[in-house]
Protein backbone atom coordinates (compact mmCIF):
# COMPACT_ATOMS: atom_id res chain seq x y z
CA UNK A 1 0.00 0.00 0.00
CA UNK A 2 1.14 3.39 -0.97
CA UNK A 3 1.62 5.67 2.00
CA UNK A 4 0.27 9.10 1.63
CA UNK A 5 2.52 12.57 1.18
CA UNK A 6 1.96 14.92 4.42
CA UNK A 7 -0.51 17.41 2.50
CA UNK A 8 -2.67 14.09 2.37
CA UNK A 9 -2.52 13.59 -1.76
CA UNK A 10 -0.54 10.61 -3.51
CA UNK A 11 1.51 12.86 -6.06
CA UNK A 12 1.32 10.82 -9.66
CA UNK A 13 3.91 7.78 -10.34
CA UNK A 14 6.85 9.67 -12.38
CA UNK A 15 8.95 6.82 -14.90
CA UNK A 16 12.46 6.77 -14.29
CA UNK A 17 14.35 8.12 -17.90
CA UNK A 18 16.15 4.25 -18.26
CA UNK A 19 17.11 3.82 -21.87
CA UNK A 20 16.42 6.95 -22.77
CA UNK A 21 18.99 8.42 -20.58
CA UNK A 22 22.08 7.19 -22.41
CA UNK A 23 22.00 9.11 -25.40
CA UNK A 24 20.13 12.27 -24.04
CA UNK A 25 23.50 13.84 -22.88
CA UNK A 26 24.05 13.36 -26.64
CA UNK A 27 21.07 15.76 -27.47
CA UNK A 28 21.81 18.59 -25.00
CA UNK A 29 25.69 18.48 -25.58
CA UNK A 30 25.36 18.67 -29.12
CA UNK A 31 22.65 20.61 -29.88
CA UNK A 32 23.71 23.20 -26.72
CA UNK A 33 27.47 23.08 -28.52
CA UNK A 34 26.30 24.44 -31.61
CA UNK A 35 23.74 27.19 -29.98
CA UNK A 36 26.26 29.06 -28.19
CA UNK A 37 29.67 28.33 -30.33
CA UNK A 38 28.02 29.16 -33.82
CA UNK A 39 26.05 32.48 -32.06
CA UNK A 40 29.56 33.73 -30.30
CA UNK A 41 31.40 33.09 -33.79
CA UNK A 42 29.01 34.68 -35.87
CA UNK A 43 28.41 37.90 -32.81
CA UNK A 44 32.35 38.23 -32.97
CA UNK A 45 32.33 38.01 -36.61
CA UNK A 46 29.62 41.09 -36.45
CA UNK A 47 31.70 42.96 -34.59
CA UNK A 48 34.46 42.72 -37.08
CA UNK A 49 32.45 44.98 -39.50
CA UNK A 50 32.37 42.42 -42.22
CA UNK A 51 29.05 41.74 -44.68
CA UNK A 52 26.49 39.29 -44.15
CA UNK A 53 28.52 37.11 -46.61
CA UNK A 54 31.60 37.09 -44.98
CA UNK A 55 29.68 36.17 -42.09
CA UNK A 56 27.60 33.36 -43.82
CA UNK A 57 31.10 31.59 -45.01
CA UNK A 58 32.45 31.77 -41.65
CA UNK A 59 29.34 30.57 -40.00
CA UNK A 60 29.12 27.59 -42.55
CA UNK A 61 32.62 26.98 -41.84
CA UNK A 62 32.37 26.92 -38.48
CA UNK A 63 29.38 24.86 -38.46
CA UNK A 64 30.59 21.90 -40.41
CA UNK A 65 34.17 21.96 -38.35
CA UNK A 66 32.53 21.82 -35.37
CA UNK A 67 29.73 19.15 -36.23
CA UNK A 68 33.01 16.91 -37.71
CA UNK A 69 34.92 17.70 -34.83
CA UNK A 70 31.94 16.55 -32.37
CA UNK A 71 30.94 13.58 -33.91
CA UNK A 72 35.02 12.64 -34.08
CA UNK A 73 35.14 13.37 -30.24
CA UNK A 74 32.40 11.34 -29.40
CA UNK A 75 32.92 8.16 -31.29
CA UNK A 76 36.20 7.89 -30.12
CA UNK A 77 35.46 9.06 -26.23
CA UNK A 78 32.76 6.89 -26.48
CA UNK A 79 34.38 3.97 -28.30
CA UNK A 80 37.25 3.87 -25.74
CA UNK A 81 35.48 4.19 -22.92
CA UNK A 82 33.33 0.82 -24.19
CA UNK A 83 36.21 -1.10 -24.87
CA UNK A 84 37.81 -0.35 -21.41
CA UNK A 85 34.28 -2.04 -19.75
CA UNK A 86 34.66 -4.58 -22.31
CA UNK A 87 38.19 -5.51 -21.14
CA UNK A 88 37.12 -5.02 -17.40
CA UNK A 89 34.57 -7.46 -17.95
CA UNK A 90 37.01 -9.86 -19.84
CA UNK A 91 39.39 -9.37 -16.55
CA UNK A 92 36.59 -10.00 -14.17
CA UNK A 93 35.95 -13.75 -16.07
CA UNK A 94 39.25 -14.20 -15.74
CA UNK A 95 39.14 -13.41 -11.94
CA UNK A 96 35.93 -16.02 -11.50
CA UNK A 97 37.76 -18.83 -12.84
CA UNK A 98 41.00 -18.29 -10.56
CA UNK A 99 39.68 -16.06 -8.06
CA UNK A 100 36.76 -17.15 -7.48
CA UNK A 101 36.22 -17.07 -3.66
CA UNK A 102 38.16 -13.59 -3.45
CA UNK A 103 35.39 -12.32 -5.86
CA UNK A 104 32.66 -13.87 -3.91
CA UNK A 105 34.14 -12.51 -0.59
CA UNK A 106 33.84 -8.93 -2.79
CA UNK A 107 30.33 -9.53 -3.19
CA UNK A 108 29.89 -10.10 0.74
CA UNK A 109 31.60 -6.76 1.22
CA UNK A 110 29.19 -4.64 -1.07
CA UNK A 111 25.94 -6.04 0.23
CA UNK A 112 27.03 -5.40 3.50
CA UNK A 113 27.94 -1.98 2.58
CA UNK A 114 23.95 -1.41 1.47
CA UNK A 115 22.65 -3.15 4.88
CA UNK A 116 21.58 -6.68 3.65
CA UNK A 117 21.70 -8.86 7.17
CA UNK A 118 24.35 -11.97 7.50
CA UNK A 119 21.44 -14.85 5.86
CA UNK A 120 20.56 -12.43 2.79
CA UNK A 121 24.31 -11.73 2.25
CA UNK A 122 25.10 -15.64 2.34
CA UNK A 123 21.59 -16.34 0.46
CA UNK A 124 22.93 -14.07 -2.37
CA UNK A 125 26.81 -15.21 -2.52
CA UNK A 126 25.84 -18.99 -2.62
CA UNK A 127 23.24 -18.09 -5.61
CA UNK A 128 25.99 -16.48 -7.60
CA UNK A 129 28.49 -18.82 -6.47
CA UNK A 130 26.53 -21.50 -8.84
CA UNK A 131 26.11 -19.72 -11.77
CA UNK A 132 28.70 -17.52 -13.50
CA UNK A 133 26.34 -15.13 -15.01
CA UNK A 134 24.96 -13.84 -11.73
CA UNK A 135 28.16 -12.82 -10.26
CA UNK A 136 28.94 -11.07 -13.12
CA UNK A 137 25.39 -9.18 -12.90
CA UNK A 138 26.59 -8.46 -9.23
CA UNK A 139 30.03 -7.49 -10.16
CA UNK A 140 28.67 -5.11 -13.10
CA UNK A 141 26.99 -3.48 -11.08
CA UNK A 142 28.15 -3.37 -7.63
CA UNK A 143 32.07 -2.80 -8.79
CA UNK A 144 31.81 -1.13 -12.53
CA UNK A 145 28.69 0.44 -12.35
CA UNK A 146 27.57 -1.08 -15.50
CA UNK A 147 24.05 -1.09 -16.63
CA UNK A 148 23.91 -3.21 -20.12
CA UNK A 149 20.40 -1.00 -21.10
CA UNK A 150 22.66 2.12 -20.54
CA UNK A 151 25.50 1.15 -22.59
CA UNK A 152 26.39 3.16 -25.80
CA UNK A 153 26.72 2.65 -29.35
CA UNK A 154 29.64 5.09 -30.31
CA UNK A 155 28.34 5.12 -34.13
CA UNK A 156 25.25 6.34 -32.76
CA UNK A 157 26.45 8.73 -30.37
CA UNK A 158 28.77 10.34 -33.22
CA UNK A 159 25.93 10.65 -35.48
CA UNK A 160 23.64 12.32 -33.29
CA UNK A 161 26.44 14.68 -31.54
CA UNK A 162 27.50 15.65 -35.07
CA UNK A 163 24.01 16.29 -36.74
CA UNK A 164 22.82 17.95 -33.37
CA UNK A 165 25.60 20.34 -33.91
CA UNK A 166 24.78 20.90 -36.88
CA UNK A 167 21.02 21.55 -35.86
CA UNK A 168 21.85 23.79 -33.18
CA UNK A 169 23.96 25.83 -35.36
CA UNK A 170 21.10 26.71 -37.89
CA UNK A 171 19.20 29.84 -35.68
CA UNK A 172 22.58 31.22 -35.43
CA UNK A 173 23.60 31.00 -39.26
CA UNK A 174 20.44 31.10 -41.34
CA UNK A 175 19.76 34.70 -40.90
CA UNK A 176 23.01 35.94 -42.82
CA UNK A 177 21.76 33.79 -45.79
CA UNK A 178 18.81 36.07 -46.73
CA UNK A 179 19.20 39.05 -44.72
CA UNK A 180 21.92 41.73 -46.29
CA UNK A 181 22.30 44.00 -43.33
CA UNK A 182 24.41 41.66 -40.55
CA UNK A 183 23.14 43.99 -37.95
CA UNK A 184 19.97 42.73 -38.40
CA UNK A 185 20.52 39.46 -39.01
CA UNK A 186 22.26 39.29 -35.80
CA UNK A 187 19.49 40.78 -33.90
CA UNK A 188 16.87 37.44 -35.72
CA UNK A 189 20.05 34.98 -34.94
CA UNK A 190 20.14 36.40 -31.09
CA UNK A 191 16.48 35.94 -31.06
CA UNK A 192 16.57 32.57 -32.91
CA UNK A 193 19.61 31.30 -30.58
CA UNK A 194 17.93 32.34 -27.14
CA UNK A 195 14.64 30.49 -27.93
CA UNK A 196 16.54 27.37 -28.72
CA UNK A 197 18.89 27.96 -25.80
CA UNK A 198 15.80 28.20 -23.40
CA UNK A 199 14.26 24.76 -25.07
CA UNK A 200 17.42 23.21 -24.48
CA UNK A 201 17.33 24.54 -20.66
CA UNK A 202 14.07 23.22 -20.48
CA UNK A 203 14.64 19.67 -22.10
CA UNK A 204 17.47 19.37 -19.85
CA UNK A 205 15.36 19.23 -16.78
CA UNK A 206 14.24 15.90 -18.08
CA UNK A 207 17.45 14.64 -16.30
CA UNK A 208 17.38 16.66 -13.89
CA UNK A 209 14.03 17.29 -12.54
CA UNK A 210 14.96 20.60 -11.29
CA UNK A 211 13.01 24.11 -12.44
CA UNK A 212 12.81 24.41 -16.36
CA UNK A 213 11.88 28.08 -16.54
CA UNK A 214 15.40 28.86 -14.17
CA UNK A 215 17.31 26.03 -16.03
CA UNK A 216 15.84 27.56 -19.34
CA UNK A 217 16.93 31.11 -18.32
CA UNK A 218 20.53 30.19 -17.18
CA UNK A 219 21.52 28.81 -20.53
CA UNK A 220 20.57 31.80 -22.24
CA UNK A 221 22.34 33.89 -19.53
CA UNK A 222 25.64 32.33 -20.02
CA UNK A 223 25.61 32.28 -23.36
CA UNK A 224 24.53 35.94 -23.55
CA UNK A 225 27.48 36.92 -21.64
CA UNK A 226 29.56 34.72 -23.78
CA UNK A 227 28.20 36.73 -26.77
CA UNK A 228 29.06 40.20 -25.20
CA UNK A 229 32.56 39.24 -24.32
CA UNK A 230 32.96 37.69 -28.77
CA UNK A 231 31.19 41.11 -29.61
CA UNK A 232 33.52 43.50 -28.07
CA UNK A 233 36.66 40.97 -29.09
CA UNK A 234 35.32 41.74 -33.07
CA UNK A 235 35.05 45.25 -32.57
CA UNK A 236 38.68 45.22 -31.03
CA UNK A 237 39.41 43.69 -34.07
CA UNK A 238 37.90 45.96 -36.00
CA UNK A 239 39.51 48.88 -34.58
CA UNK A 240 42.95 48.28 -34.17
CA UNK A 241 43.88 45.10 -37.24
CA UNK A 242 40.78 46.11 -39.68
Amino acid sequence: MTAPSRSGEIPPYREHLGPRSQYLRDIILGVNDGLVSMFLLVVGVVGGGVDSNVVLLAGLSGAFAGAVSMAAGEYMATKSQEEAIDGELALEREHFKFYKDRELDEVRDYLGDIGLDSAAIEAVVESAAEDDDVLMELMKAFEFGVVDDGRRNPLVAMVMSGLLFLTGSLPSVLPFAFIDDPDFALVIAAVGAAIGLFIVGIVKTQMTRTNPIKSGLENVAVAGVGAIVSYFIGRGYDTFVG
